[in-house]
């Protein structure tokens, strides 16, 4: 059986509850002194450090001419891929445009009648760089990391998108990868991976412009440089393996419930796939679900060993139960899988993304629904949200005063300022109030 169901209140699922909980994990730190070398490296020695990892590790014989991808290559992307997948592609880009098109923020300005002026001025950073993993060797392009991180850059109005991806053997980046990001307008592409990639980003090569915000999924070095150089640029979130939850009652089917279980479990070994049932009856069959799908999967290896060692199945007394756990373990990806889940969703206060009824998979927010899939993982949800064009977005603080307001104001300042032992505070105010 690759899975135990358990019904909520007994010993195991309380325990089992209490796991989920409590399963935040700091980034994994066993590369720590790798990375913070390779940081180094990247930082004095700029494209030849990072000419030298890449050789090593992804291209041997790229050249330093080769580092940035070319006229010639972005051009030759379109002769390699096939109309089915432009077709997609453009569809893709347009449903995921309109989303994060309605998350735009305006600034806006305050008046008082004393000619006081406060507001907030919106402005995009100057650059973003964008992580792409290399997906096996190129032979499986994250097509979808291109549109989710480069869209909303864009939309924000960042001037200046950089990718980087690592090259293959040969020191080709995929051209599905390349024509992604020409259609949204990225033509700054380069072939780096890995820690030092990000360190290029951070710190800026001869070639390599270095930016103010790096977003992007990545393996563990990846992740490591991100933390090690969050504290002088903006980075996305330091993300967890990936997470999904079916609340399911009786109008769930067992088929769907174990599909998109095993859609979580083929990321990654340490994919979490949760169901939370009241239906006992739906387990059995779930678990029949799960064996026959599995035999049919590419991945199959690990997701089997996903579910085997992070599946859960709980059995809950009723459906508001099954909510009040669903909330505390504020999910990346949530599924409702009940008869209405439209009354339901009032009641859900932490996920990442909520996936409504029997015919939204959540594949479908992955690629093509249109909000964003880089999502808080690990219980993160219950205070941070989805990536979008607020990640590539600063705001400033407008204040302006005439000297009717800050008579009016000045005593208050002072009061404040005296409290707090600042005397210049206090004086810059009086300085300006005396008669000249």
């Amino acid at each position: 059986m690759l899975i135990q169901p358990i019904t909520t209140k007994s010993p195991e699922g309380e325990k089992c509850l209490q796991d989920l909980l409590n399963r935040f994990q700091p980034a994994d730190t066993s590369c720590r002194d790798i990375v913070a070398d390779i940081i180094a490296q990247v930082k004095s020695r700029g494209d030849e450090a990072v000419l030298e990892y890449t050789r090593k590790f992804d291209a041997p014989d790229l050249t330093m001419a080769g580092l940035q991808v070319s006229t010639a290559e972005l051009k030759e992307a379109y002769e390699l891929v096939d109309e089915a997948f432009l077709t997609t592609l453009t569809k893709a880009i347009e449903r995921i445009q309109i989303f994060h098109e309605r998350e735009m923020e305006d600034s806006w300005m305050q008046t008082r009648e004393n000619g006081t002026i406060v507001g907030r001025l919106v402005r995009p950073v100057d650059a973003a760089g964008l992580y792409v993993p290399g997906g096996q060797g190129g032979s499986t392009p994250l097509v979808s990391s291109v549109l989710m991180n480069g869209i909303p850059a864009g939309i924000a109005g960042v001037l200046q998108r950089v990718m980087l991806t690592p090259p293959n053997k040969e020191g080709k980046v995929s051209p599905h990868l390349l024509v992604a990001a020409q259609e949204i307008g990225i033509v700054d592409i380069f072939k780096a991976g890995s820690a030092w990639g990000i360190a290029a980003l951070a710190y800026g090569t001869e070639k390599i412009p270095a930016v103010d915000v790096i977003v992007g999924p990545g393996n563990q070095f990846v992740t490591e440089a991100k933390s090690q150089v969050s504290g002088m640029l903006r980075i996305d979130m330091i993300a967890g393996p990936s997470e999904v939850l079916v609340l399911a009652d009786e109008s769930a089917q067992a088929a769907h419930v174990a599909a998109d279980m095993l859609a979580q479990a083929e990321h990654d070994p340490m994919a979490l796939a949760i169901v939370v049932t009241t239906e006992e009856r739906l387990t059995t069959d779930i678990l029949k679900e799960l064996d026959r799908q599995l035999a049919n999967l590419s991945r199959s290896e690990i997701a089997e060993k996903a579910l085997k060692d992070r599946g859960v199945i709980l059995i809950a007394d009723d459906m508001e139960e099954a909510v009040g756990i669903a909330n505390d373990i504020a999910i990346e990806h949530l599924e409702l899988m009940v008869n209405d889940p439209w009354e339901l969703l009032p009641k859900i206060r932490h996920a990442g993304a909520i996936f409504l009824g029997h015919h939204t998979p959540e594949a479908a927010g992955d690629y093509f629904a249109g909000p964003n899939h880089v999502l808080p993982t690990m219980g993160t949800a219950k205070f941070s949200s989805a990536l979008g064009v607020e990640t590539f977005l600063k705001k400033s603080s407008i204040i302006s005063y005439s000297r009717q307001a800050l008579e009016e104001d000045a005593d208050h300042i002072r009061l404040l300022a005296g409290l707090e032992g600042l005397t210049a505070h206090a004086a810059s105010v009086t300085e300006r109030l005396k008669d000249r």
